[in-house]
Formats: C-alpha cells, structure tokens, sequence
C-alpha cells in the first residue's frame, strides 16, 4: 500500500481509541456495530502512526513497525508531484506529472498575457479551447493517473485545477448561459469574485502541504495561490492595475509550472541540462532509539 507521508502527519497521534460501553444491544445492531468497528479497525491500521530514522547517515526511515531506505522511497520532487517522501508505485506507468504541469503551464501562460492586456488584448475568449481541452480534460487525465500511482496529492492538485479550467472554460461558452445568466456586469464580477477566492483558498491549502519538498514545489503553489487572490480583488474592486499584477503573477507561475516539468522529464540520458532540486528543512523525523 503506498502512503503519503506528509498527508498523513496530521494523524500522528499515541491516544487509544475509546469505545463506548453499552448495556443492551439488539442482534441486528450489534452486528451493524462489529462491522462498523472493523472498519474502523481497518482505517486507524492504515495510518501511520511513528516515524522515526537510524543509521549512521541517518539512511534509513522506520515506519511504524518497517524499515526502508531513504534511497528505495521516492523524494519530494516537483517534477512527479510528490510532497515527502513516499513509497514508490508497484505499477509500471510513465510520470505523468509533467503532461499535467505542462497542461496547466500553457493555459495560464495565455490568460495570464491576456490579464496584462498584452498587445492591447483583453478578451479572454482564445482561452476557451485550451481551458476545455489542453488544461481541463488532459489535466484532469493526468491526475487520475497519479491516483493510479498511489500519489494522492498529484491526483487531487492536477484533477482539481482539470476540473477550473473546464469551469472557466464554461463561463465563455454560451451554451452553457453562465455568464448569459447575469444582467448587471457588476454582479457578474462578483460572482467570478467568489470563484477566485474559493481557488484562492483551495491553492493555499496545497502550498502547505508543499512546505517540506522543495523551493520549485513550494514556489509554484504559492504564486498560484498569490495570482487567484490578485485576480479575485480585481474583480471584487474593478481595478485594472491588479488584474494586470494577477497576470504578472500568473506568468511567473506557468513558467515555474514549466520548469516542475522539464525537472520531471530531464535526465542525463536526453539532456546536458537537469534540475537541480534544492530542497526546504525537513524536520518531521526523530531518531530511532
């Protein structure tokens, strides 16, 4: 079974589980119970409850009651989406953060120009094909395949911003009536308003769960979260200038997209040029005694 380690420190915990004593109980709810208690059972053997590291280097990490080389788990590491370290995936399937993150890079790429009304333009509706196609449905792929992988964190970033970009997409498509739906312009602003800063916290949420992988990860996350804030209070206020500062920020982050990317795919069997990871402290572990 592979673990998402970092998602998982939340439920380090040495409390037992308390059951409740009952005094009569019918047959039929009492077997409800037993069944629901097996599950219970099942769920808390599935967390990880210690993790601790020994060796002379420090090389190898106790989970629970195993023991693994911090070589044989995979890293934290932009280019495949991993926030800790993880076990690595018995299926045979080709990474596919950086389709995922190549996907979401373009399609930002081009809004984000439009925010800065690059060369005068400033209607967003170029967008729509790529949102629906390149960084909705192929995004939206790739993160199925990372919940194939058993990388839980890649499969709900990519699937979750699959699914705004097929979202935003439909706000421009008028066959679907949502923009159509609302009369005033003022009110329409507000609501995409709303859209941004739901995002806008949605992305905060994943940049700290980025906090212990690498500066790229990090960095990524974290502008985007920035660029969904900086558009929402341009919409909520109807200044230029901070739609214009969302689409800087919008560009920095597909071109750190980018670069997780390339560091997923660069290696020194196709490239003179790889990506050096540099990595943010890590201090969830404590030495074994």
């Amino acid at each position: 079974m592979s673990y998402d380690l970092e998602a998982q420190i939340s439920h380090l915990s040495d409390d037992s589980q308390h059951v409740p004593e009952t005094s009569k109980v019918h047959p039929y709810d009492q077997e409800a119970q037993s069944s629901h208690n097996y599950r219970s059972d099942q769920t808390y053997n599935d967390l990880i409850h210690t993790i601790t590291t020994s060796g002379t280097d420090q090389e190898f990490i106790h989970i629970d009651r195993k023991k693994y080389r911090k070589s044989d788990l995979l890293q934290a590491f932009g280019g495949s989406l991993v926030p800790g370290y993880q076990q690595k995936s018995t299926y045979q399937f080709a990474n596919p953060a950086p389709l995922g993150l190549c996907a979401f890079a373009f399609t930002t790429f081009l809004l984000s120009l439009i925010n800065c009304q690059a060369r005068s333009v400033s209607t967003p509706n170029i967008v729509v094909s790529s949102a629906i196609f390149y960084g909705g449905l192929v995004q939206l792929l790739t993160g199925m395949w990372e919940i194939a992988l058993g990388n839980s964190f890649g499969g709900t970033a990519l699937s979750s911003y699959g699914g705004f970009w097929l979202s935003f997409g439909g706000i421009y498509i008028p066959w679907f009536n949502v923009a159509g739906a609302y009369t005033n312009k003022e009110e329409l602003d507000s609501a995409v308003g709303f859209y941004l800063i739901g995002w806008c916290i949605f992305t905060f949420g994943l940049t700290i769960l980025t906090m212990k992988s690498t500066v790229a990860f990090f960095s990524l996350f974290f502008m985007l979260a920035l660029t969904f804030l900086m558009l929402a209070i341009s919409k909520f206020t109807g200044s230029v200038a901070c739609n214009k500062a969302g689409g800087v920020l919008g560009l920095i982050t597909a071109f750190i997209a980018w670069y997780n990317a390339f560091a997923g795919l660069a290696d020194k069997s196709n490239s003179y040029i790889t990506a050096h990871a540099i990595r943010l402290p890590e201090n969830i572990f404590k030495k074994s005694t």
